[in-house]
């Protein structure tokens, strides 16, 4: 899973960014500090791995992995070439979504780059440059087809599906509100990596104090929240400072530290709930003496697609996979222990797979 950040200069993008992937991507009061696309790759916290890895004693233990982008503040007229963010936002067309860090604390020390503190104005701000940047892109598009398109009845249809985007993103309305019926429209759409199109998650930047409750109190998180209802996405509050801190900790001394917060989860056990709630993602796991491993794969998979996860030949090759839920193989002890209880399950192409299970799979090539 790849994940863009993004936002206005002095919002905490960056903070969050290190303290998520103590990456040291730089961080300072004032915009454009980041001047280059910082990349970070995090492990998925997944508590099932350590316990498997000790029961079959493996040698190695692979987490699943989230990739964070970091890129420069945007600024209003970022897509015109204002500020530095323009030129990074290809960096983020591959991500499978945005996360959208927004300011949501006040501190007259830190500068706000429009003068004052209003959530949603600065959303749409990012929004619209995100508009404006897919619009530079299907113009492009549309040039190039339309050239090639008096002969080819594929690019004619396509032709058709770039002007409706187009049409759509200039009334004001992102790539993702574009419907179509037919499955092999709907993926070419996919195809064009549009930023608009992607799912998008806010991140509430707020103050040490309304982290207890949530920012519940807190009016510009009510405001950002109920942006998100209308736009379908997600929001999750954070105090990037407190991650920064935290950042530096054990995962003991990290603990401590929450409760006496008052909490119980850090900003990134909460952005990778918020990330895979909203990609419809969930974890199998493998194991054994070699490895144990989580995987990472859509909700509603079958067996064949989770076993090319692995490789390609395990999806080729697909027989059958042997199945035993997390829970049964733990109260087990072991396979074998299971597999006599009758807890395994043979499982054939139609199988959905469902997060931890534990899956060995049998092909031939």
């Amino acid at each position: 899973m790849k994940l863009g950040i993004v936002g206005l200069p002095n919002v905490g993008k960056s903070t969050l960014f290190n303290s998520l992937t103590k990456a040291g991507a730089a961080a300072a009061n004032y915009p454009f500090c980041t001047i280059d696309p910082n990349i970070g790759v995090v492990a998925v916290p997944d508590s099932r791995l350590n316990v498997l890895g000790e029961l079959n004693h493996s040698k190695k233990v692979t987490p699943a992995v989230i990739e964070f982008v970091d890129i420069a503040g945007l600024v209003r007229g970022a897509s015109k070439g204002e500020g530095l963010g323009n030129q990074f936002l290809a960096n983020i067309r591959e991500c499978d979504a945005i996360v959208h860090v927004v300011r949501c604390f006040e501190d007259e020390n830190v500068i706000h780059v429009d003068g004052s503190v209003s959530p949603v104005r600065d959303i749409e701000t990012i929004d619209l440059e995100l508009i404006f940047a897919d619009l530079e892109v299907l113009e492009r598009r549309i040039a190039k087809t339309s050239r090639s398109a008096m002969n080819d009845k594929s690019l004619k249809k396509e032709l058709v599906i770039l002007q409706e985007l187009k049409a759509l993103l200039e009334a004001g309305k992102p790539a993702s509100s574009y419907e179509n019926d037919d499955p092999d429209s709907m993926e070419f759409v996919h195809s064009l990596c549009l930023l608009t199109e992607k799912p998008v998650i806010f991140a509430a930047n707020v103050k040490e104090e309304d982290l207890a409750d949530d920012a519940v109190s807190n009016q510009h998180v009510r405001a950002v929240r109920s942006y998100a209802e209308k736009t379908g996405s997600k929001v999750f509050v954070v105090c990037a400072q407190i991650e920064e801190e935290i950042s530096e900790l054990d995962d003991a001394e990290k603990a401590d530290y929450l409760e006496a917060l008052g909490i119980t989860e850090s900003g990134l056990d909460k952005l990778i709930a918020a990330s895979y709630d909203l990609l419809g993602l969930l974890s199998f796991l493998t194991t054994g003496e070699d490895e144990t491993r989580a995987w990472t794969i859509r909700r509603g998979a079958k067996a064949p697609q989770a076993a090319g996860k692995i490789h390609t030949d395990f999806e080729r090759g697909f027989i059958r996979a042997e199945v035993i839920r997390y829970q049964d193989l733990v109260a087990c002890g072991s396979a074998n222990a299971a597999k006599e209880k009758g807890l395994m399950r043979l499982e054939g192409k139609d199988y959905v797979v469902q997060d931890g299970d534990v899956i060995l799979f049998r092909f031939n090539v």
